[in-house]
């Protein structure tokens, strides 16, 4: 901290508040501490009796908490994402687009581990619609060393920390499976519910098969539609019984297989797998009908959006897997990102 002229405060930081009061009119803080002095203030601040002035002692290896929160934000920020105006520090992320929210976790915590930086965010890899608040990013300190900021930005990379991606996939076929709603013993209840979900993310259904049980039957109704559409749902038998054919004959149609199984609940049955030409195909258990939330929540706005996902991809959903059924979710680690 320095004293100094008004006169010759201009570019510099003011260290702390400092109070206007015109009778009968205003009273209040008229500059605020971290301000930077204007050549337009000198007369303000002489008219409030300002002879000198306190200010943090500024030189070319310092940086001001607004300038700071500028490097912090260009870390941040990438495609379809929009920026706020700098305000006491700090600037705030927003999705341009609805789309899905993606989100390197591990070069936000190494940013996040330099003394004096902060970045914020919203759970990556989650669905987002344009305007929902992303991130915000600011300095702790008013100044602050410009070689941290020089360490953050290595520590970040070359890439941007987020993106919004845009939904890419248009259509799905479901395979609806099981002799109960075959032969029509049964409504078929679970379809309504995948229509609802897909609507959600741009994508209408253009094929639907029933399909009887038994391997051959489902492996056949999936060859039949391969190539037609941009994913295929397979809905019921994919538990462990002797007639839950779905998940051999996912296989057996030629698909990679990524998971048969997930850390998640409701969902742990689920089946997720590739064609060569990059379809995927999905196992849908029973819970996707009735459960509000389930791993098909989570995994579908990665796969609408066009991201491939793999089994390490699965592992990580294990904390925060466990779905409480919440209607207003406050558990900071929920996989559900609600």
């Amino acid at each position: 901290m320095k004293l100094i002229k008004t006169e010759e405060a201009v570019g510099h930081v003011l260290c702390h508040d400092m109070t206007q009061i015109i009778p009968g009119e205003y009273k209040g803080a008229r500059f605020r501490k971290g301000h930077i002095v204007a050549e337009e203030d000198i007369p303000v601040l002489l008219s409030m009796g300002k002879e000198n002035l306190y200010i943090f002692e500024m030189d070319e290896n310092m940086l001001h908490e607004n300038d700071a929160a500028e490097v912090l934000c260009c870390i941040c920020k990438g495609k379809n994402i929009a920026r706020s105006e700098v305000k006491e520090g700090k600037i705030e992320l927003t999705a341009e687009i609805d789309g899905l929210f993606t989100l390197d976790s591990d070069r936000l915590y190494a940013v996040n581990s330099v003394d004096d930086v902060m970045i914020a965010t919203r759970k990556g890899y989650t669905a987002v619609h344009k305007g929902d608040k992303l991130a915000g990013t600011r300095v702790i300190p008013l100044v602050i060393e410009r070689e941290k900021l020089e360490t953050a930005e290595k520590a970040a990379g070359k890439e941007p920390l987020m993106n919004v991606l845009p939904y890419t996939l248009k259509t799905a076929a479901v395979i609806t499976t099981g002799s109960e709603v075959f032969y029509g013993r049964i409504e078929d209840k679970f379809t309504p519910v995948l229509i609802n979900k897909l609507k959600n993310y741009g994508i209408s259904i253009t094929e639907h098969i029933k399909t009887d049980d038994g391997i051959e039957n489902i492996e056949n109704a999936i060859q039949s539609i391969q190539g037609k559409t941009d994913m295929i749902l397979c809905t019921g038998g994919m538990s462990v019984d002797p007639d839950d054919n779905t998940p051999g004959a996912i296989k057996r149609s030629g698909a990679n297989i990524v998971t048969y199984g997930a850390p998640v609940l409701p969902g742990a049955m689920f089946l997720l797998g590739y064609f060569d030409d990059g379809t995927p195909i999905m196992g849908l258990p029973g819970c996707v009908m009735y459960a509000k939330a389930t791993i098909f929540d989570l995994v579908l706005p990665r796969i609408a959006a066009g991201v491939k996902m793999e089994k390490q991809d699965f592992i990580t959903f294990g904390e925060g897997g466990l779905c409480l059924s919440c209607e207003n979710c406050t558990y900071p680690h929920c996989a559900f990102g609600k």
